[in-house]
């Protein structure tokens, strides 16, 4: 065995809080890595680049005060190269989101991340049997990454199709659906705009909406029920205000399509109406034609604790 002369003793001494101490700044430089992960559902640098946006006083007033806004509209839907009526509701809720399972958050966490969460339904007939489409969007209040998460399910007498797009290191997009063609799918794309969050986005803060040369994800709605490539197309988006009035149109040439909202220039930049052009119907008889959303009447209440037979009353305030 070695012997250690008394001369080597302070040396070893050194040489071993100097590891000690190493060991423990790189200990503490990977834990903080994890918090930044589990806080933000995210990567370190992607946190840096991505500083949360203060909320206004007026927001916090309005999205926390404990009630959900509800808003109906009449509905006239473009669908198989006919104008169909029905109706339309938004519904804006803040609600707790958890980023690593990527679902509303049940209790007080540290990663929680809020979320003005959006979800909009469409109920319409095409001729004897009816369609029913709800989309959900849960977008981050402080504007500061694309939305966490947005699904899609469409019900009709064929059958019914679900879709989402998770946001995790790349958009993780799952499918399902009765059609052949389209059946199961998963598959990864590059993070860019998505249409859905854009309604989102509007009530935070339009200032902040994309405008000029972009490139934007369609609605889950459109791609589903026009049978399109999943994937940003080209677009050019463009944002005007006039007597009390904000125009945010996207047009997207390769789809013949174009998207135009239309919500108040104040605070709480309430959606008036949209109107949505494509082709509807099939072949070489397709032709262009609007879909026409126009607000009807609107509520703010905690409708989720609204669910008795006594309750029913209350459509009566959205005109449904």
């Amino acid at each position: 065995m070695k012997k250690v002369y008394k001369t080597q003793l302070p040396f070893l001494l050194l040489l071993s809080v100097f590891f000690a101490l190493t060991s423990c700044v790189d200990k503490t430089n990977a834990s903080n890595k994890e918090i930044a992960l589990n806080d933000e559902g995210t990567t370190n640098s992607e946190v840096v680049e991505t500083p949360k946006k203060k909320l206004s006083e007026d927001f916090k007033k309005y999205w926390y005060a404990g009630n959900a806004e509800i808003t109906s509209y009449t509905l006239e839907q473009a669908r198989y190269g006919e104008l169909r009526d029905g109706n339309a509701v938004l519904v804006y809720v803040t609600e707790p989101f958890l980023p690593k399972i990527q679902v509303k958050a049940e209790r007080s966490n540290p990663s929680n991340i809020p979320v003005l969460k959006l979800n909009a339904t469409k109920n319409y007939l095409t001729g004897i049997y009816p369609y029913s489409v709800m989309g959900s969007t849960f977008y981050p209040v402080h504007d500061n990454q694309h939305a966490l998460k947005t699904s899609l399910s469409i019900q009709e007498w064929c059958g019914h199709v679900y879709s989402q797009i998770n946001n995790r290191d790349s958009f993780e997009f799952t499918s399902h659906s009765y059609f052949e063609g389209e059946a199961d799918q998963n598959l990864k794309l590059e993070k860019s705009i998505m249409e859905n969050e854009i309604w989102n986005k509007i009530r935070i803060n339009p200032n902040d909406l994309p405008v000029g040369d972009v490139e934007i994800i369609p609605s889950l709605e459109y791609i589903r029920l026009r049978h399109k490539e999943l994937k940003a197309y080209k677009a050019t988006a463009s944002l005007d205000s006039k007597s009390g009035i904000a125009t945010y149109s996207i047009a997207y040439p390769e789809l013949d399509r174009r998207l135009t909202i239309n919500f108040t220039s104040e605070f709480p930049y309430t959606i008036e109406s949209w109107t949505e052009s494509f082709k509807s119907g099939y072949g070489p008889k397709a032709k262009i034609m609007t879909t026409k959303g126009t607000k009807l009447k609107s509520i703010r209440t905690a409708y989720w604790g609204q669910n008795s037979n006594k309750d029913s009353i209350l459509r009566d305030s959205l005109g449904l």
